[in-house]
């Protein structure tokens, strides 16, 4: 009965967005059936830059409230549709605008680096933006010695490792990598002795420094693809796991830790794409 349900809810969307010349990009940590359903599934930067390419009129984004945000700014021309309003980055809401304007009083010679993952409001206040997979590229660009790096500290550390420059941190971070701990690596090493272990910029140093590869989720997608280990741990928010043993039916995936879940991911689903597409809103 769910199945059926289910089919005629695409079915339903698949009509709106054909009728509306829309497109439905979704993050990689939603749940299966949303990517399933998408045109288009990928992290922060693929899915700016594919709203920025679209022909489409209408861009449905499946993800979180500053994704939509970005694709909007990319986009001036175009609607994008948020199925979840709600669906916010607890990470994002860490930093305000005027407290990023605190500390860059403190330091007037800094470039602040704003991660892809803040509001409109912090980008504006920045200098440069990044994403996870182009923070150190970023940073290493900048002709000035000391950098303000927002919101994330974890990236930042992460960061700081890969270069010389100075690294101011704000302290931000993300509660979902924030729940990978060293010892659920260990865990899964000790279970899977020959798997590797890939893991998030975003988590903590102490899980970084057991990794054997840190990547962005994009990056995740292309090591899984390209690497001929069959066996690999994954250190990121658990929704990516579909689209891995989707793409790679031979290899195996298993999660650092079950508990790393996003709640705010998880609240789109088929009926409020349906609805957004049926209310243009």
């Amino acid at each position: 009965m769910q199945k059926s349900l289910n089919f005629s809810l695409i079915d339903q969307i698949n009509r709106l967005k054909k009728r509306n010349n829309a497109i439905i990009l979704a993050h990689n940590y939603q749940v299966g059936e949303v990517q399933n359903l998408a045109d288009y599934v990928g992290d922060s930067l693929g899915l700016s830059q594919k709203a920025a390419k679209s022909d489409a009129d209408i861009i449905v984004f499946c993800g979180v409230q500053f994704m939509a945000e970005t694709a909007s700014i990319l986009c001036p021309d175009k609607m994008v549709l948020m199925p979840e309003i709600t669906a916010g980055c607890p990470m994002a809401n860490m930093i305000s605008a005027e407290r990023l304007r605190t500390l860059k009083n403190k330091h007037p010679k800094a470039t602040v680096v704003c991660y892809v993952n803040t509001t409109a409001e912090i980008k504006a206040e920045s200098n440069i933006c990044c994403t996870s997979s182009n923070a150190v590229k970023v940073v290493e660009s900048i002709k000035k010695s000391e950098i303000i790096f927002v919101p994330d500290q974890y990236l930042a550390h992460y960061v700081s490792t890969k270069t010389e420059k100075k690294i101011i941190p704000w302290i931000g971070f993300c509660p979902t990598h924030i729940k990978i701990l060293p010892e659920h690596i260990l865990k899964q090493k000790k279970l899977h002795p020959k798997a590797k272990v890939m893991v998030h910029p975003e988590c903590t140093p102490p899980v970084i420094a057991l990794a054997d590869e840190v990547v962005s989720t994009g990056g995740m997608i292309r090591y899984a693809k390209e690497s001929n280990t069959r066996e690999i741990i994954v250190g990121t928010e658990v929704g990516i796991l579909h689209r891995l043993r989707k793409e790679n039916l031979t290899k195996k995936f298993y999660p650092a830790s079950e508990s790393a879940i996003c709640p705010n991911m998880k609240k789109t689903t088929l009926e409020k794409i349906l609805w957004s597409l049926e209310d243009l809103k």
